[in-house]
């Protein structure tokens, strides 16, 4: 072979290596957008996510939101976790590579902990929200070995204190946090800006702009109420005060 065949043979090589990366990198993209949207699908359908852009609900701070959550009912229905499963392990196994331990909060965060585990065959422990006040004082429950690779699993991010609260729990015991994963994502501004001071990666199986898509498509919302459930998102006070709040403390 000549030197010039020789070149021509490892540049045919390469493109075909670096197209079979980008297949394989489209292929998961794919798979996550599909898998993004069937957990939205799920979410809408048993209610555990409602929209009301023109009827706001109120949360306990006092905001007022087109959205409410509750994942807790997740756990009644068997497909749906075993989506949310199934999403997650893609998730952390596309993200974080090998992981040692999967770590639950308590309490919505729990559940979701285990079947993931079960899922990748991984130990399990759970993050108390604060140390019992009694017996061995315990805020962590299962066993955790110094530098094991760890992952946090949450039902839900708003701002992200109360799951980065349980990471550095974690963290204290000798973990090796890699990052959290939830089941959905409000993408609001104090969550980045909350896990980007923290250095701390955090992935979601689904997302609100993901949801109010698939809530447009499945007719629980109109294409109308897009802009208005997109503006939430990005000032969530804001669109509180223009839509009946008071101002918070």
């Amino acid at each position: 072979m000549t030197h010039t065949n020789s070149v021509n043979a490892e540049n045919s090589a390469s493109a075909q290596n670096a197209a079979s990366v980008e297949n394989t990198a489209n292929a998961q993209a794919a798979e996550t957008s599909a898998q993004a949207h069937q957990i939205a699908a799920d979410l809408l359908s048993i209610r555990a996510v409602t929209l009301r852009p023109n009827d706001p609900f109120v949360w306990a701070s006092g905001l007022h939101a087109p959205i409410y959550t509750d994942n807790r009912l997740t756990i009644s229905y068997p497909q749906v976790r075993t989506h949310i499963a199934q999403a997650l392990a893609a998730l952390i196994t596309r993200q974080f590579g090998e992981v040692d331990v999967i770590a639950g909060t308590a309490t919505a965060g729990i559940p979701h902990a285990v079947w993931l585990a079960a899922e990748l065959n991984k130990p399990m422990i759970y993050v108390r929200s604060k140390p019992k006040d009694h017996g061995q004082g315990r805020q962590i429950e299962g066993t955790i070995t110094p530098g094991a690779r760890t992952v946090v699993i949450d039902d839900l991010i708003s701002t992200g204190g109360s799951v980065l609260k349980a990471v550095k729990a974690a963290e204290g015991e000798g973990a090796k946090v890699l990052g959290v994963a939830s089941i959905f994502n409000y993408e609001l501004p104090e969550a980045r800006e909350n896990f980007s001071a923290a250095g701390m990666p955090y992935f979601s199986a689904t997302s609100y702009s993901t949801l109010i898509s698939e809530a447009i498509a499945q007719g629980f919302v109109d294409e109308a109420d897009r802009e208005v459930l997109a503006a939430w998102s990005n000032d969530p006070e804001g669109w509180s005060l223009a839509h009946g709040g008071e101002p918070l403390a």
